[in-house]
């Protein structure tokens, strides 16, 4: 028909009733020669294996593993490097896999091979947190069961041994790289050193934590040169009192020895206390001259008592020999003298010994701020050498450690969970697959065959198909009748009327 409609579910399933055999018919006969095609085709096993990843023996808290990349990478980055040109060229040549290794180059048999070997990781459980690989499958599809299990067993001892291999690599690459950085650690840390004990011995007693030290030593000197000052300048004081008392009495006994000024006890004893206020107004009655004067007096006064009376008013010693020597008095003064002048000696050496000092504790304490802030810059260079040198010290010794672990297989590793299977049965080809495949293709061509018979058939079976094909409102329907009937109920219509009749065998139209 020229014109169509739209069809319905009714119509779908007439069509259906119509032309079934054009569907069961196609899918029968592709279902039968998909099973044939089965039984032709070459057959492949394919062996199957599980490698498991397992976690370190000794925890990660105590021992920090050195290889930390993601396990899915390393596992891709082995995967390219086994089933790389050289290694599985090896594994063709051991087993002798293709019996037309002679005529084909070498790259066309490793090609097949590596698409023989499939790699997938294992997906994580759902519902858990961890996206870590637990492990993947291996497997090896070739044309005999054996040579798909051996080689399947050569693929994952391959994997195995590159994983450890891969592992104890890196650990030691990392040990040796750490080393080398610890060594030039070592030496920046000791030219910090170097610099730092430089400089304390330049600025020796000048560091920062001498700093509250030198001020008190400097206050402590300070008071004691004031204290030695004083000292120097009483013992001056007393020393010219002495040498003013020691020449009168030098002065009077030449005088006596002349006999042109002879002295008596009482002429003596008169000196004396006429010198006494003249000590007193500028001294205090505790003052050394003052005491030795009085001391003097009274014993001149004593001497007086015990000399007779009739000798009290002779001169003394000017008409006799009897004072060859010098006088007490005179002895007494000149050892006072001598005393005076070791304490001016002594304190003039203390006073030497502490002004150097003085000036030397001044000039630190000066220094102190510059000292301090180079102390700093050294002081924190030093420190930032020494911690890089603890963080690889300690870095390094986790890295041998997780090399240790590594050569004695203890650290993450690979274990076969499931060994390499033995293909009782082909994986390829499936004969329940070929058939139902070859099926489903019959009843795809036999529903394009049934389609395109239906798309030609001109039959009006219906009063939708009388309207849409005339284009005129249908009067009465027909049911199918005998001939006879028929012509009949033609013959009474009226003439030059028009009218479409549809039934199951005939449609008349007047």
């Amino acid at each position: 028909m020229t014109v169509h409609r739209e069809l319905s579910v009714e119509d779908w399933l007439a069509i259906l009733r119509r032309r079934f055999w054009w569907l069961l018919v196609p899918g029968a006969l592709c279902a039968v020669a998909g099973f044939l095609l089965s039984l032709v085709l070459p057959k492949q096993y394919t062996s199957h294996t599980r490698v498991l990843v397992e976690a370190p023996i000794v925890p990660d808290s105590y021992v920090k593993p050195v290889v930390s990349d993601d396990l899915n990478r390393r596992l891709a980055s082995m995967q390219g490097e086994i089933l790389s040109r050289t290694r599985l060229q090896h594994v063709v040549e051991q087993f002798g896999l293709y019996k037309d290794a002679k005529q084909v180059p070498m790259e066309v048999l490793v090609n097949r091979l590596q698409k023989s070997i499939k790699v997938t990781p294992l997906s994580p459980t759902p519902g858990t947190l961890s996206l870590a690989l637990l492990g993947f499958n291996i497997d090896v599809t070739l044309g005999q069961a054996s040579l798909s299990q051996q080689v399947c067993s050569e693929v994952t001892s391959l994997f195995m041994d590159q994983n450890l291999r891969l592992r104890e690599q890196q650990a030691e690459d990392t040990t040796q790289f750490l080393g080398k950085q610890l060594d030039g650690a070592k030496a920046k840390l000791d030219e910090q050193d170097a610099k730092l004990a430089k400089f304390q011995g330049q600025y020796l007693g000048a560091q920062p934590e001498d700093e509250q030290t030198n001020l008190t030593l400097l206050a402590g000197m300070t008071s004691q040169l004031e204290a030695a000052t004083q000292d120097l300048n009483q013992a001056q004081q007393n020393k010219a009192f002495v040498e003013s008392m020691l020449s009168q009495q030098l002065a009077a006994l030449k005088s006596s020895a002349d006999g042109r000024n002879p002295q008596t006890l009482q002429q003596q004893l008169s000196d004396l206390e006429n010198q006494l206020p003249s000590l007193q107004a500028r001294y205090t009655d505790k003052h050394p001259a003052v005491l030795k004067l009085k001391e003097e007096i009274a014993e001149l006064r004593q001497r007086i008592l015990d000399t007779p009376t009739q000798d009290r008013n002779q001169p003394t010693s000017q008409e006799s020999n009897a004072f060859a020597v010098e006088p007490q008095q005179i002895q007494q003064l000149r050892a006072q003298l001598h005393q005076a002048e070791l304490t001016i000696s002594q304190k003039k050496n203390d006073q030497e010994q502490l002004k150097p000092q003085i000036k030397a504790l001044q000039s630190r304490i000066q220094l102190s701020p510059m000292v301090q802030q180079e102390f700093k810059a050294l002081t924190r260079d030093y420190q930032t050498a020494l911690n890089f040198y603890n963080d690889l010290l300690k870095k390094r010794d986790e890295a041998q450690m997780a090399t240790e672990l590594e050569r004695r297989q203890q650290g993450e590793n690979f274990r076969v969970l499931d060994p390499p299977s033995f293909p009782e049965s082909p994986s390829f080809p499936s004969r329940r697959l070929f058939t139902l495949g070859g099926f489903m293709a019959g009843l795809g061509l036999g529903a394009g065959l049934a389609l395109l018979v239906e798309s030609r058939d001109k039959s009006l079976r219906k009063r939708q198909d009388v309207e849409v094909y005339l284009g005129l409102p249908t009067l009465a329907v027909i049911p199918s009748m005998e001939s006879v009937r028929t012509r009949e109920i033609v013959a009474h219509l009226p003439p030059r009327s028009e009218l479409r009749v549809l039934g199951a065998r005939k449609t008349l139209v007047r």
